[in-house]
């Protein structure tokens, strides 16, 4: 947690945006896996812990423009709370820690909305994601159930983006204590991507490391062998000589920031000379991204020239042909990178995409694209000084998407199918960086995690 005036002035800056009407903001509750009692994690909802800053189940919040007011809905610890869960500073303190005075039941919410909603003022709440809170909004604002999403307010999205999107100095810091853990992380994974080893290993190896530092996993690791598949959970292999690990794995810190990392590492310690050709293209790919990134670029420019690097290097090794402009703005090297260079963290790990990935992405002037893996980029907006975001391009041999394109025929004027079948099983490669965009340019958070090929291999 930050200090009072923190949350004070973030508050105040959202509250300059309007002019009346609520700002209603939805903690989360407890989410049980199979009954009650038996829950997930507790997560509170992002918004409310970057202007609330309380992280625990059963409180709500209001700020009233009209009068002024910011309210906090939630109740005091029974004793049964006590004996289950030991004693706690009282909601009031918490409140007031966070520059909070009006404290009020929670039981008072609902009558307080209605309210609002029979005197006909304007009432504006996020998307939710859980089916919980859509339930909650649909009866609390007499919203059909199916219609909630439809009705939150764009207004309310847009200025919370313009807010959050620009990362106070404390927020990039906590970002680089997650970076640093991420960096621990990831060497222990190089030091373990040995033949014999199995995959849940090196997973439980990374999970000692984020426990120890009063972490968390930011996301679903994927520690895999299998590194085409690009959200790999599967931890059931052994590792084999001569195979490579793709490890995409990120910790999140007590205060909710996050990393995303991803490097890929030789299984035996030494690459093939095929695969040191493919991993210094996406590893030059990475280098210069970040060089390109600073303010008054789009990340959708900067996505397309690490395309045509990719792209590039491909027609080096005869994989590709032609001209490598012509075949990125065609989307011939989508078979190769299916995805986008990178999205916004903070935290989440793809942050504020719970309001809308375009809003959060995208502007007025940079529309996202229905090209094939160039539509899968969830940044292209220009970049701002004060963004923090991933760059992570890969190369990948996908042998279902590889036979799909060449029994179509697809892209065959760049792509040179007989070479390209040369390499399947050859998996995929991803290096990825957090970066903060400066007054200049880009710096990458964090303490340097090794990925240069001489700093990999052992």
């Amino acid at each position: 947690m930050f200090s009072a005036s923190t949350y004070t002035n973030r508050r105040s800056k959202l509250k300059s945006q309007f002019q009346s009407g609520l700002l209603l903001f939805l903690g989360n509750e407890e989410s049980p896996m199979n009954y009650t009692d038996n829950c997930y994690p507790f997560r509170q909802d992002s918004s409310f812990i970057y202007f609330f800053g309380l992280d625990h189940p059963g409180l709500n919040a209001v700020i009233d423009i009209d009068n002024d007011e910011e309210i906090i809905f939630g109740d005091e610890l029974s004793i049964d709370h006590i004996v289950w869960m030991g004693p706690q500073d009282k909601l009031v303190d918490q409140c007031a820690s966070v520059g909070i005075r009006s404290l009020k039941p929670s039981n008072s919410l609902q009558g307080f909305l209605q309210k609002a909603v029979d005197a006909k003022k304007a009432v504006h709440f996020l998307p939710p994601y859980r089916a919980a809170n859509t339930l909650k909004l649909s009866e609390w604002l007499e919203i059909p159930a199916n219609s909630v999403k439809d009705k939150a307010s764009v207004e309310l999205i847009h200025a919370i983006i313009s807010i959050r999107s620009i990362k106070s100095n404390e927020e990039v810091n906590e970002i680089g204590q997650a970076v640093n853990i991420a960096r621990e992380m990831h060497i222990m994974a190089n030091e373990l991507a040995r033949d014999g080893e199995p995959e849940y290993r090196i997973k439980g190896a990374i999970a000692e490391i984020v426990d120890a530092k009063q972490g968390y996993f930011g996301y679903t690791p994927i520690i895999t062998v299998n590194g085409q598949t690009l959200h790999n959970h599967n931890y059931g292999n052994t590792l084999q000589r001569g195979q490579l690990l793709l490890v995409d794995a990120g910790a999140s810190v007590a205060s909710h920031y996050t990393a995303d990392i991803t490097r890929t590492f030789p299984v035996g310690g030494q690459f093939s000379d095929k695969q040191r050709d493919v991993y210094d293209i996406v590893l030059r790919a990475e280098v210069e991204s970040i060089q390109n990134c600073k303010p008054g670029v789009t990340y959708k420019e900067v996505h397309h020239s690490a395309m045509k690097i990719l792209t590039e290097g491909l027609t080096d090794l005869g994989l590709m042909k032609g001209d490598a402009e012509a075949a990125v703005m065609e989307g011939a090297h989508a078979l190769f990178c299916p995805h986008g260079l990178g999205h916004m963290i903070g935290l989440d790990v793809h942050d504020m995409e719970d309001l809308g990935e375009d809003y959060v992405g995208y502007s007025e002037d940079v529309k996202r694209s229905n090209l094939f893996g160039t539509k899968s980029l969830r940044l292209g907006r220009k970049l701002e000084t004060g963004f923090t975001l991933t760059v992570e391009p890969g190369l990948y041999f996908i042998p279902e998407l590889i036979d799909i394109w060449k029994s179509e025929g697809r892209h065959k004027d760049f792509i040179n199918y007989s070479e390209v079948e040369k390499y399947l099983g050859f998996g995929g490669i991803r290096i990825e960086d957090n970066i903060l965009i400066t007054e200049s340019g880009s710096m990458i958070l964090g303490k340097p995690i090794p990925k240069n090929v001489e700093d990999i291999q052992f």
